[in-house]
């Protein structure tokens, strides 16, 4: 049996732009956008989901992102009359196996963001860095992995 763990982000109505943006900058492609009038009929019925009935509207109730080397990162849209409290608690960790695609990721993520620890040195990698980017996700970014013990 194997085990596959795939991080799935909530935005305030902004999946479309946070997807296109990390298509750019990752060089990633967005193989599923659906919006909730694009669900399937049989969800009209709003069986299983909350009071209500189901969403609907232009919002994306799921997005699928595939990251090269197989990754991949799934989003969606809070539903309308949900809260949205943003993305807290959580950091992705990307891995590069040179410091030049680390530190073209790491721009391109922090336009618009905010660099909450510049790239420099570690002992885990030649080069990592934490940046919050404009959608209000924060990532750690390595690049050239060394041993260690």
């Amino acid at each position: 049996m194997s085990t596959t763990l795939t991080p799935y982000l909530s935005f305030d109505g902004k999946t479309r732009d946070a997807f296109a943006f990390y298509e750019r900058a990752l060089g990633a492609k967005i193989e599923k956008m659906m919006r909730y009038d694009d669900m399937p009929a049989s969800a009209a019925s709003g069986e299983g989901c909350a009071e209500g009935g189901p969403p609907s509207g232009d919002g994306i109730m799921h997005a699928c992102l595939a990251l090269p080397g197989g990754a991949m990162l799934f989003a969606g849209d809070t539903p309308p009359g949900m809260p949205h409290d943003g993305i807290k608690g959580v950091m992705l960790a990307l891995q590069f196996d040179t410091v030049d695609q680390a530190r073209a990721a790491f721009d391109a993520l922090s336009n618009g963001g905010q660099v909450t620890m510049p790239l420099a040195p570690t002992f885990w990698a030649e080069i990592f860095g934490m940046v919050t980017d404009r959608f209000g996700v924060s990532w750690g970014i390595n690049g050239a992995p060394k041993e260690f013990q």
